[in-house]
């Protein structure tokens, strides 16, 4: 604890110590690699683990094959799905992003909100992590594993193929939107995020599966050791549909899009003020957005403060 002054007043400050362990001497981007890839596992074989149970459930028994879709059925799985991603995304967050999808991990890299080689390990970890998933589900629920991703409906595969490719790109454009670009409604992110993929789960279920996921469709057919001849689209539909989020995002990025509809972040103090934020370096920013970059200061008193580093017995 210290204490000083500062404008006459006293100020106390109070450090929390932390004990972190040595990582075995590992460099810092090593360890982080590390702990992005454990994290991207567990928080995976999670989310999928009760995602397929919840499938598990609502599909026993067996639907008949050409049978009319039970919506039901359709909603117990969907919301599986959804209420699984948003709590373990809400979890992970702030460990390794709560990623859970490799196209999502390449969306990352794409856009600039991972590094490519981080990437290549969680991804890696991602399918790992869904084959796990499925395969305690299929050790622990009575019957044989129902969760597979097929075709379904009367969908033709060049159907399935685009109905995965929309799908994804809309589940892919809004994380980007709510979690990589950065704003004051991040922290509501996850619940977004589960929203977006409840509702493309209602939509995609019946005729692909809802997979928008490589991870999802390969750990449930390496468990039974089956794979349709159109697996493929369950890999090519989701890039496709992650390139075509990014794609849409970089055309947005290009024509700055922050300058159409500026002050959406914009506290009361701000909008009264009819002025943006100030940046990290004092500047005053006329229309700040979410992509601009920097610590932002949102009250007059903030505003006083210098901009450079402040000393201890200064801080709050």
């Amino acid at each position: 604890m210290r204490f000083g002054k500062r404008n006459g007043e006293d100020r106390r400050v109070v450090r929390r110590s932390q004990t972190q362990l040595p990582m075995l001497g590992l460099a810092d981007s090593a360890r982080n690699n590390l702990i992005a890839v454990v994290g991207e596992f567990v928080g995976t074989f999670l989310f999928l683990f009760f995602s397929f149970a919840g499938t598990q459930v609502s599909n026993t028994p067996k639907p008949v094959a050409g049978a009319p879709p039970n919506t039901s059925n359709l909603l117990y799985s969907a919301l599986s799905f959804g209420f699984s991603l948003t709590v373990n995304i809400w979890a992970f967050y702030r460990v390794t992003g709560g990623l859970f999808n490799p196209v999502v991990s390449l969306a990352l890299c794409l856009v600039g909100g991972m590094p490519p080689l981080r990437g290549v390990f969680v991804f890696a970890a991602q399918l790992v992590g869904g084959i796990a998933a499925a395969g305690v589900v299929s050790a622990l629920f009575p019957g044989d594993l129902n969760v597979g991703t097929r075709l379904g409906g009367g969908a033709s595969i060049s159907q399935g193929l685009f109905i995965e490719m929309f799908l994804t790109a809309q589940l892919v454009f809004v994380i980007i939107m709510l979690a990589v670009v950065k704003h004051k409604s991040t922290f509501l992110a996850p619940v977004g995020i589960g929203l977006t993929f409840f509702v493309t789960e209602m939509i995609g279920d019946y005729y692909t599966g809802g997979s928008l996921n490589p991870a999802r469709s390969l750990g449930p057919d390496v468990i039974n050791r089956s794979f349709p001849g159109y697996h493929w689209i369950y890999w090519v539909g989701p890039l496709l549909g992650s390139l075509l989020a990014c794609g849409f995002y970089a055309f947005l990025r290009m024509f700055k899009y922050e300058s159409v509809n500026p002050g959406q972040d914009f506290d009361e103090w701000e909008a009264r003020r009819g002025h943006g934020s100030f940046d990290e370096y004092g500047r005053d920013s006329t229309a700040f957005s979410d992509s601009t970059a920097g610590v932002r200061n949102n009250s007059p008193r903030d505003v006083n403060r210098p901009s450079g580093p402040v000393s201890g017995a200064e801080q709050v």
